[in-house]
């Protein structure tokens, strides 16, 4: 027998394996299909019903579908840093909530950065969904709420601990009908929130989306039976695990090296290192982070289950191809070592508002160990940094508050030109439009929205460009709180590729230049321009092997490229 007839054999025994335990392979086609669409369902339901622009114009939300043991088996494809920690956020409930102990009608909340959280404004919501009195499954949504009090509206970079950042939510059990609905669990945050109509609907998306994946999972189970469907749901699990593996063992083996930095710790000083380590032996992976920095005293700091999901968002865009479903069996093969009281894994109560700076630095350092390994799979490092601009608004009725997060250049890559003006990876968010901030925000006006057409770093293939925005202030009482990266170390080109731009936020009054650091909270004054001009991405290869014809196309962008 040859080895085709061979693998054919082994095929065909595994799925004769598969029939005998109940799921023939069109069954099980149909099921994984059927549970990412209902995951995909959620994600469309969440930010359809949202309130805020934040999450119904941004879409800072996730989705995703647990089975009756608490693993995540589909997730809709939204934001890969809330995504890769549903896991460890659900495993934190459950060490107080046991699945045993759960009922029709509870649902799980948590948003406790030292309990698998990640910052307090991702609250993840768990709805346990029971189908002839059975636990079936858990259906969980998790959304960037755009205030939970805190010592200012909308973020406080000056935190000096996690409790001056807003209300904490440990991991709960609560009751949807006896907490919920105006009872005591909501009127307590409504309390404690500066925008509660916001912060309740968006609460409320995250109820009825978590509802409508349940009912489709309830489907399921009459259609195919829960002996069916549990079978399935672990093949789901082994399916991402074996293409996990078996990518990896491409790769080859042996110890690599990356390191990157911060600009600072946020109060002026030192750039602060990220290292990683990463060992590859045969169809595993072990990153360990020893030797980053010591966790600092503001906010960029970077909780352990967010850590650990950036390096495996990275090692997973990296290795493996888009079609591999990512739930929990993605993560069998990877290890994440993360010293404790790390800058990647710090010791409460250390402010974590800005957790995705160091997080995309975790990107850079995982990525930069693995260029050595699979060089023509990296790309040059972006901008890779969450820019959090957020202007607020008291008046007599209460506070209005605008919050968005701001992408740049994308690296670029041995075959392609790096991404323009969009949000960095882990984060993956949309733009708010400028109609839906004229129509929410009267306190501003949105003068100018545009690309910089230098700010790309050169190279044989060009790094992304990043973007200005300029705000016209348009009432008295205005406050700016920010917090961003790259305003001093750019990001570098690779293969002989030039650097991107560095971003830079400064305000216009009158005659007057006032420049703003990229953490920083500042009082504007009706009149006010408040520019805010993200950075580019890092070119990849000499800009002398740069084509013709994208020369000429360049010129015709205006583009011009960045060289310092």
């Amino acid at each position: 027998m040859n080895g085709r007839h061979q693998e054919i054999l082994k095929i065909m025994l595994y799925w004769l394996g598969k029939i005998r335990m109940g799921v023939s392979p069109v069954d099980q086609a149909v099921i994984t299909r059927a549970l990412v669409a209902a995951a995909d369902e959620m994600g469309v339901k969440l930010i359809r019903s949202a309130h805020s622009p934040v999450v119904r114009e941004a879409q800072d939300c996730s989705a995703a579908i647990l089975d009756r043991d608490g693993r995540v088996v589909a997730q809709a494809e939204l934001i890969p840093i809330q995504l890769g920690s549903i896991t460890h956020t659900f495993k934190a409930c459950l060490k107080h909530h046991p699945l045993d102990t759960l009922k029709d009608g509870d649902f799980l909340i948590n948003n406790d950065p030292y309990s698998g959280g990640q910052h307090l404004p991702d609250i993840f919501l768990f709805t346990p969904i029971f189908y002839e009195k059975a636990l079936i499954g858990i259906t969980a949504t998790v959304v960037h709420h755009i205030d939970l009090g805190g010592g200012a509206p909308g973020l406080n970079p000056n935190a000096a601990d996690v409790h001056e950042e807003g209300i904490t939510i440990p991991p709960s059990r609560y009751s949807i009908e006896d907490d919920w609905k105006g009872g005591p669990f909501e009127r307590l945050i409504r309390a404690n929130v500066r925008m509660p109509d916001a912060t309740i609907g968006d609460l409320n998306a995250q109820f009825a989306a978590n509802a409508v994946g349940g009912e489709r999972l309830k489907d399921l189970h009459r259609k195919f039976g829960e002996k069916t469907m549990v079978s399935a749901m672990q093949e789901m699990l082994n399916y991402s695990e074996r293409r996990i593996r078996t990518a990896i063992s491409n790769a080859p083996d042996g110890t690599f090296n990356g390191k990157a930095w911060l600009d600072d710790d946020g109060n002026g000083g030192e750039p602060v290192l990220i290292k990683a380590e990463v060992v590859i032996n045969d169809d595993q992976i072990i990153v360990d982070f020893k030797g980053s920095s010591e966790q600092v005293r503001t906010n960029l700091n970077s909780p352990f289950a967010s850590s650990v999901s950036s390096a495996i968002a990275c090692i997973k865009a990296v290795l493996t191809d888009p079609d591999i479903p990512f739930n929990e069996g993605a993560e069998r093969a990877i290890s994440v070592n993360i010293p404790y009281g790390s800058i990647l894994n710090p010791k409460p109560p250390a402010p974590v508002r800005a957790r995705l700076i160091p997080s995309y630095r975790v990107v850079n350092a995982v990525m930069g160990a693995l260029s050595q390994a699979v060089p023509e799979r990296v790309i040059a490092p972006g901008f890779d940094t969450t820019s959090v601009s957020c202007l607020s608004h008291r008046k007599e009725t209460g506070y209005n508050i605008y919050l968005e997060i701001f992408g740049g250049g994308f690296g670029a890559g041995p075959n392609n030109d790096g991404c323009d003006a969009v949000d960095s990876m882990l984060s993956n968010c949309s733009n708010i439009p400028i109609e839906s901030m004229e129509s929410d925000y009267p306190f501003f006006r949105v003068e100018d929205y545009s690309l910089r057409s230098t700010s790309g770093g050169d190279g044989k293939n060009r790094g992304g460009m990043g973007f200005q925005r300029i705000y016209k202030i348009l009432k008295e009482d205005v406050t700016f709180a920010t917090y961003g990266d790259r305003f001093k170390i750019a990001p570098e080109g690779i293969e002989g590729g030039f650097p991107g731009a560095k971003a830079e936020t400064f305000v216009e009054r009158g005659g007057q230049k006032i420049q703003l650091e990229s953490k920083q909270h500042f009082s504007l004054l009706e009149g006010d321009r408040l520019v805010v001009r993200t950075g580019g991405g890092g070119g990849y290869g000499d800009p002398k092997n740069r084509s013709r014809d994208q020369k000429k196309q360049d010129l015709l962008n205006n583009f011009t490229g960045n060289i310092s």
